[in-house]
């Protein structure tokens, strides 16, 4: 490649980055979600007649690899145990809620002239939500742990399944196959693939991660981030599956290692980034000629595709005894088009059966639903939220997470640490622990402790590990020099969390006292236990039961000491 070449080429990444950024910052001036000014930018440059500058080739690759980051980051927050959880919203909810919106749209269809096929087949592809906007929103709102939240991702997860049927049942009606054999061989390799995918995990992935986390560089570990999310989404697309699916798959696999945290953080940028584009791409496969040919029905279809999937999900919703609040709430969560839309309604022979200039219309309806879904979903919050108000039901089981989100982190899992997560075992706390040592580690997890590798100070972890849901965060060994920085961003960012530090004598604690950090003092007569009484005050547990479980464990260390001194 020549240096003309290579400047040609980095010409429009350069100004698609430049031009995203800038729409960010317009969208939140003006209080609009960044997706609906990255749309109207992708419109925008689509009518301004720049295809032959940026070319659909860039902008498509860009946004499918986003696409692939954002799976592979749900797949990373959804574990296998997750899914045995939330068996029923996989597996009975998401398929229902797509029967609901697949059989309403298909007869909205028949009732404005597509035949039966035609009608089956786009309400199908419309009863699908959009991944991309949904999951970026419940993260934007810190719902990832709430029942909304993990209700509306597990029915995205099944969408995303059947979105992968019916691009194979398209292509088999393009190739004149039979569509059942088409289905069930599919199927059949979507659980070999899943297979391979828990098998590599043990056998190559987790390997490679513990060489990587040994390096201790954090280049290496970016690259081994992107390399698994890649390599995975090319291995099933390589079989004939989604690109998305392996993505998937990939993260899934990772879910429940001690490298989940880090792996997120490294890959999180990646996936805001990659998502813009995604973003821009569908405001760029927009006909500006269909447009303004047919607005007014671009918008009443979309109204109609909206209002039709509100209406469905809430009935979905109903069936498994949601409330009338909460069913509500999630229904305008999950009532846009999806992504997938753009890709099957392209197809030529989707294209031939549902209609040129019908599919264009859709294809155009479904980005507005898009576009408007963070309003929308911001509205059937609020209309919840005065649903409850006025029936004086401010407790429906939708508001009361499933699992509550483990109240303490604990940052160092040497002697203190353990002792803690002892103490927190005992009064039945949760808590997650990160240590970035990793013979400390192994050996954590190895005595059944809950630990993820990390390092603290990197401000990437701190997103990952859930940090905005924790009550108090426990530094066992810690740094000054590292918390004369990170103080004043974590109280900027975490008003609400209480910091401990535990030390070894008063004058080392002044320096973080300083900073805003409660400073226990350890003695070293019963290591971890005044951290641990400190802790347990804060969470509430009454005094008593605090003497109560000191008294027991001064009796064990005598009985160890005593023990000790009989064997000498």
């Amino acid at each position: 490649m020549t240096e003309a070449d290579a400047l040609n080429a980095l010409l429009p990444i350069i100004i698609l980055l430049a031009l995203g950024i800038a729409t960010a910052i317009a969208s939140r001036a003006v209080r609009l979600s960044p997706i609906v000014g990255y749309i109207a930018l992708g419109l925008a440059l689509r009518g301004g007649g720049v295809p032959a500058v940026f070319g659909t080739g860039v902008i498509a690759l860009l946004a499918e690899v986003g696409v692939m980051f954002l799976l592979f980051d749900v797949g990373l927050h959804f574990s296998l145990k997750q899914i045995r959880e939330q068996a029923s919203d996989i597996f009975a909810f998401g398929p229902l809620q797509v029967l609901f919106a697949t059989a309403a749209l298909a007869l909205v269809g028949m009732a404005f002239g597509l035949t039966l096929p035609a009608a089956a087949l786009a309400g199908a592809i419309l009863a699908l939500s959009s991944t991309a906007v949904v999951v970026r929103l419940i993260a934007e709102r810190h719902q990832q742990g709430c029942p909304v939240g993990m209700t509306a991702t597990s029915i995205l997860i099944f969408q995303d399944v059947a979105a992968i049927f019916l691009l194979i049942i398209a292509g088999s009606l393009q190739n004149g196959s039979p569509v059942a054999m088409v289905a069930v061989f599919a199927l059949g390799k979507a659980v070999l693939a899943f297979g391979v995918a828990v098998i590599a995990a043990h056998l190559l992935i987790k390997p490679l991660l513990v060489l990587v986390a040994g390096s201790h560089n954090e280049e290496v570990f970016t690259a081994a981030a992107v390399l698994i999310a890649l390599a995975a989404g090319w291995a099933t697309g390589q079989i004939g599956l989604s690109l998305t699916l392996g993505a998937f798959l990939g993260g899934l696999t990772l879910s429940e290692t001690p490298y989940r945290a880090v792996i997120q953080s490294e890959v999180t940028p990646f996936r805001g980034l990659l998502l813009g584009f995604f973003f821009i791409y569908v405001g760029f496969s927009l006909d500006p000629a269909i447009l303004a040919q047919h607005w007014f029905m671009v918008i009443a279809v979309a109204t109609l595709l909206v209002g039709v999937k509100i209406l469905t999900n809430i009935a979905a919703s109903r069936v498994f005894r949601w409330s009338v609040a909460g069913s509500t709430q999630l229904g305008f969560l999950l009532s846009q088009g999806s992504e997938f839309a753009f890709v099957i309604l392209g197809l030529p022979v989707v294209r031939a059966i549902v209609g040129q200039s019908q599919s264009s219309i859709l294809v155009a309806a479904v980005a507005l639903s898009m576009a408007a879904t963070p309003n929308l979903a911001e509205f059937g919050r609020s209309l919840a939220g005065y649903m409850r108000r006025r029936s004086q039901r401010l407790a429906d089981a939708e508001l009361t997470p499933r699992k509550l989100m483990a109240p303490v982190i604990i940052i160092g899992m040497g002697r203190i640490g353990r002792a803690l997560a002892d103490a927190l075992i005992h009064f039945d706390v949760s808590y997650v622990a990160i240590e970035r040592d990793l013979r400390r580690l192994r050996e954590a997890i190895a005595d059944g402790y809950d630990a993820t590798f990390g390092d603290a100070g990197d401000i990437r972890l701190w997103e990952s590990v859930d940090l905005h849901q924790r009550k108090i965060s426990v530094l066992t060994a810690p740094d000054l020099a590292v918390q004369t920085w990170a103080s004043a961003l974590v109280a900027v960012q975490y008003p609400d969390l209480k910091r401990f530090a535990v030390v070894s004598d008063a004058a080392e604690g002044d320096g973080f006292k300083a900073l805003g950090l409660t400073v226990i003092v350890e003695n070293g007569k019963l290591p971890g236990a005044e951290i641990a009484a400190a802790v347990l005050t804060e969470l509430g547990r009454s005094q008593s039961e605090i003497d109560a479980w000191m008294r027991q464990q001064q009796e064990r260390n005598s009985d160890r000491s005593t023990l000790a001194a009989v064997a000498a």
